[in-house]
């Protein structure tokens, strides 16, 4: 698999390091505006990328890529991967997917029709210890709780506390612990769980109007889950999902998926770490490339209604609370 990579911002050049210990994938091609060329000269030289690109149409029109990477700013997603998939290529686009349900719903359409593969990059959702975590829920019987709890004390917070409104908190460009930090938590829900019947998200409102934190609940068939993220404050991370017969406890932020513990009822408990490679992006690539490389359109289908679902429910939620976005 060849990738162009759009942008040369921290999420690309985190990328690139689970790129360069995956020997499948090759980043082929790198795209920024002509004002950032620099740093994209930067990262070819370090990464051994062959191809800069400061014109977008160039970079579609390159035949040998199979895939275009989306690592811009959450507001560019949408059209950026529109022109992509229109174009004919396959996307990785990074989370969240898009802002605003209609635009995932459309990207979905378009890769659905042009038989395209269209991959969110939530990374605990493409590790094995995620599909370990989802086959044993069935060990804790019927469910009737679960906790994710993802804060972490913004480094741009005390600039937000003087006042400086940045774009990690400016509601104007999603900023806020829902679309940021939550995200992640509320990926884990539904892709544990599906999608809820019923959401309702009570945020911590900044001078601005912004979500600084806040407490997303859902409600599913028969059980309840509270997705709890802060950008204001910290806190030790965990997930708890509570069944009638037993629990499963991760001490360790929901992205990272790193080790979960098992305990069933009258049963000895046990640890299971799955995972292979300590990078988190790397079990996502890998994943996205064996599902491409079999030709499995249903899985990455699948997948996609994960994250139009995520989409639905984090759009809906600012909308019920009465907060204005974009």
């Amino acid at each position: 698999m060849k990738i162009g990579l759009l942008g040369a911002g921290f999420i690309v050049q985190d990328a690139l390091e689970a790129l360069e210990q995956i020997s499948q994938i090759e980043a082929n091609a790198i795209y920024v505006r002509p004002n950032s060329r620099d740093k994209a000269e930067s990262l070819a030289q370090k990464y051994s990328i062959p191809k800069i690109y400061t014109d977008y149409d160039e970079i579609l029109k390159d035949p040998e890529l199979d895939f275009i990477y989306v690592g811009l700013p959450n507001g560019l997603h949408f059209e950026f991967t529109r022109q992509a998939l229109i174009a004919g290529k396959n996307v990785i686009l990074e989370k969240p997917s898009t802002t605003r349900a209609a635009e995932i719903e459309e990207l979905a359409r378009i890769a659905e029709e042009k038989h395209l593969y269209l991959f969110e990059a939530v990374t605990m959702l493409h590790s094995p210890n995620f599909h370990a975590m989802k086959r044993e829920l069935k060990s804790l019987g019927r469910l009737k709780l679960a906790q994710f709890n993802y804060s972490q004390y913004s480094r741009r917070y005390d600039s937000y506390r003087e006042g400086i409104v940045l774009p990690s908190f400016d509601p104007k460009n999603f900023g806020g612990a829902l679309y940021d930090i939550n995200i992640y938590n509320l990926n884990l829900a539904i892709g544990l769980f599906g999608e809820p019947k019923n959401f309702e998200y009570l945020p911590n409102v900044g001078f601005n109007g912004v979500d600084t934190s806040g407490i997303l609940n859902l409600e599913f068939d028969g059980f309840r889950a509270a997705c709890v993220g802060a950008k204001d404050s910290e806190s030790p991370s965990f997930v708890i999902i509570q069944g009638e017969d037993g629990f499963i406890r991760m001490a360790d932020q929901p992205n990272l998926m790193r080790s979960f513990e098992v305990h069933v009822r009258g049963q000895e408990s046990k640890t299971i770490n799955e995972n292979q490679f300590e990078h988190r992006m790397i079990h996502e690539f890998i994943e996205f490339n064996e599902i491409f490389e079999r030709q499995d359109f249903q899985t990455m289908l699948n997948w996609l209604k994960t994250s139009v679902a995520v989409i639905r429910v984090a759009e809906g939620s600012i909308k019920k609370s009465g907060l204005i976005y974009g």
